[in-house]
């Protein structure tokens, strides 16, 4: 079925397989994906009267199962209370990327990368306008990434190119000779430029011209944009899908949820069965106002659905569900099945399976962070900085970077409890600084100044004594 509705979904001979590829995820991701279908669910029937199989009709019931693996992922990831901070042992710098971060909205930014680089990748460009980070989310459909051939890891060169509407690029202030045609928009980024292209026909021969009024030297010394990977596996420049095993489930989801909705309506609203010697006649419509005249010997009866198929139809789902949630690694827990507050090692053990999941996103985005830190800080050696307001000093661009992320659940005062019982013990055994078991505590109860805490104790205890 899925393949079904690709075939019907517009290829454009220009584009390359790759970009198709992930254009088709990303109408599963939005829930457009059956837009494409010409027929309404309820349309049996086409205007020639002829029958419309199921197979080219949209269905009245869309289960946005893909969607809800992807968001409870990324929740873990980037959510409000998941974000992880950035430490470093020079304050200074720590302290600076703390309100970069907070200035360039870095939590929202990277929660929208990787909704959208769910479909493989996700690329974050980076720009500084009056002292000010932005970070910008593009389509990964439409670059295409070139990687230094002595350090593979590097970026050399990106570039964007899709095809526009005349009358688009004309409504942005560009100057086209052919509003009714289309044109090819194109820029790239590379070490010190970025790169604007006058808009070129589509078939036309030639190459695009450079436009020199809306390029711009950015002059970083580095390629300003982050190509992240979303999952190990997938085909270069991309990675795996988050949600690529369960598309064809969830489809067959959204039919048998839509065939069982059908059915409903029909039990309740009956056709009716009449047998007498009359012939049927004129056009047939459902209901129990209008009978179904089929044979001799007078009789009549109510045709309908019995509830046994509407049941067996939802254990079906539900076991269709379970697999796709499995496959994903989505999140199986049962909410009405949880009688009593659980702990956070408890809930981590019932979402095992989207741990994993938030777990690998983790390596390849959280990898993304450290990539932007490092830009704004290379960046502020190039242009003075201001977050909130305020300038940002000078900072040290070599300085040790590394991520702290937080549990994944809130800990309770019973896990703490146990956990500083814990640590009393290391330390007075002799097996565990104080130093590091304070460092421990910080983690879980979100302190971080450790050391001025630590003056703030020692105080206390010389004043009562």
């Amino acid at each position: 079925m899925f393949q079904t509705i690709c075939d019907l979904i517009p290829a454009d001979p220009d584009a390359s397989p790759r970009a198709r590829r992930l254009q088709v995820m990303r109408r599963v991701l939005d829930g457009t994906l059956y837009d494409v279908l010409p027929y309404e669910f309820h349309e049996e029937r086409s205007g020639g009267g002829e029958y419309v199989p199921l197979r080219r009709r949209r269905p009245s019931v869309r289960y946005a199962l893909c969607r809800v693996v992807v968001e409870d992922s990324v929740a873990l990831l980037f959510s409000d209370g998941h974000m992880p901070t950035v430490a470093s042992p020079d304050p200074l710098v720590r302290d600076a990327l703390a309100a970069l971060g907070r200035d360039c909205r870095l939590n929202q930014v990277m929660t929208e990368a990787a909704i959208r680089g769910s479909i493989g990748s996700a690329c974050v460009l980076l720009r500084i306008l009056r002292g000010r980070v932005f970070l910008d989310v593009l389509d990964t459909a439409w670059l295409t990434p070139a990687w230094d051939a002595e350090a593979p890891d590097t970026l050399a060169s990106v570039t964007e190119r899709y095809k526009v509407p005349g009358a688009e690029l004309q409504a942005a202030g560009f100057e086209v000779a052919d509003a009714g045609a289309t044109y090819w928009f194109q820029r790239r980024w590379d070490t010190f430029e970025e790169t604007w292209f006058v808009p070129h026909p589509v078939g036309a021969a030639g190459e695009p011209a450079a436009d020199r009024r809306r390029s711009v030297r950015h002059g970083l010394g580095f390629v300003p944009l982050v190509w992240i990977r979303n999952l190990p596996g997938g085909e270069a420049p991309d990675g795996a899908c988050t949600f690529r095993a369960a598309v064809e489930t969830g489809i067959e989801i959204d039919y048998q949820l839509s065939q069982a909705g059908r059915g409903l309506k029909y039990s309740s609203d009956p056709t009716l069965l009449i047998k007498e010697p009359a012939g049927l006649e004129g056009e047939l419509i459902r209901g129990a106002g209008n009978a179904l005249v089929v044979s001799e010997k007078g009789d009549a009866r109510l045709l309908e659905i019995g509830g046994t198929a509407a049941a067996a139809v939802l254990d079906y789902v539900r076991v269709l569900r379970e697999l796709a949630l499995e496959g994903t690694h989505g999140n199986r827990a049962d909410a009405s099945r949880l009688t009593a507050p659980q702990s956070g090692r408890a809930l981590e053990l019932m979402n095992q399976g989207l741990l994993w999941l938030a777990d690998n996103l983790r390596v390849s985005y959280g990898e993304a962070v450290l990539q932007l830190c490092r830009m704004m800080l290379r960046a502020g050696e190039v242009y003075p900085l201001t977050a909130g307001g305020r300038a940002v000093g000078p900072l040290d661009a070599a300085a040790e970077l590394r991520l702290t992320w937080p549990p994944w659940y809130p800990v309770t005062s019973e896990d703490r409890a146990r956990d500083a019982a814990t640590l009393v013990t290391l330390v007075e055994a002799g097996q565990l600084s104080r130093e590091t078991a304070r460092r421990l505590m910080a983690a879980d109860w979100g302190l971080v100044d450790v050391a001025g805490e630590q003056a703030r104790v020692d105080g206390e205890r010389e004043h009562a004594a």
